[in-house]
């Protein structure tokens, strides 16, 4: 018997409902799986990235392609709808009308506390910024949002029923723990707070693509203000 979605990706198909209502022991086996994937997964990365000093180009990509395996796999899944779903206006008026305020505020914190910094990378090294500018929403922010929301939303989302705000803050706090790989607490705390508002439009449009441009426009102006080199690992191929 199919069950109602509930707490989804927009992929998602109809799914038996021993999956949209699980038991105690898929709760027990969610949970592990999240502790290994979104906990033990980033400790891999960074040891490998601190200790075996791998760059972070070599260590990633297999994890991520191991996520889009996974969820390829899944008859419950359907990468075409995925990736089908747009966003309305109003999402956009909304995504860009945020980005105004939240992005002002970063930039006048940058601008204030790290004056040396500032605008520093589009000044010194124009090329590298615009290359930078161009790569960065198609080889990270694609992954990092097709693992975070697409992934964690279809996988995990019957975990929390219709605790929506359960869901978007331990969604947050995973995608602030995934940036320990850049060993400073700016990385971590600053995702958190990031995360928190790229789960919460997942969850109202359940668009990927609304998710991409909303990270998209904080993590290249991140890099643009001077807040990149927290970052930056520092491990070069």
């Amino acid at each position: 018997m199919k069950a109602m979605l509930g707490l989804c990706a927009a992929g998602t198909l109809p799914r038996d409902e021993a999956i949209v209502l699980p038991g105690f022991a898929r709760r027990v086996r969610l949970v592990f799986e999240i502790a290994l994937f979104f906990v033990g997964a980033p400790l891999l990365v960074s040891y490998a990235l601190h200790k075996l000093r791998l760059p972070l180009f070599y260590a990633l990509p297999p994890i991520l392609f191991g996520f889009f395996i996974y969820l390829l796999w899944d008859p419950t899944f359907l990468l075409r709808r995925e990736l089908a779903r747009g966003f309305s206006l109003g999402s956009l008026a909304a995504i860009l009308g945020t980005f105004l305020v939240l992005g002002g505020a970063i930039t006048y914190a940058a601008y204030v506390l790290l004056p040396y910094s500032f605008l520093s990378f589009p000044r010194r090294a124009p090329k590298i910024w615009l290359t930078i500018m161009v790569l960065y929403p198609i080889m990270s922010v694609l992954a990092q949002e097709f693992v975070y929301r697409t992934f964690f939303f279809h996988r995990y989302g019957p975990l929390f029923g219709d605790r929506r705000w359960t869901a978007i803050v331990t969604n947050a706090a995973l995608f602030g723990f995934g940036h320990i790989i850049f060993e400073n607490w700016i990385a971590v705390v600053g995702t958190f707070f990031a995360g928190l508002l790229f789960a919460y439009r997942y969850d109202v449009t359940r668009s990927l693509w609304a998710v991409w441009l909303e990270h998209s426009l904080y993590g290249c102006l991140v890099f643009t203000v001077g807040l990149g080199r927290y970052f930056f690992t520092g491990i070069s191929i």
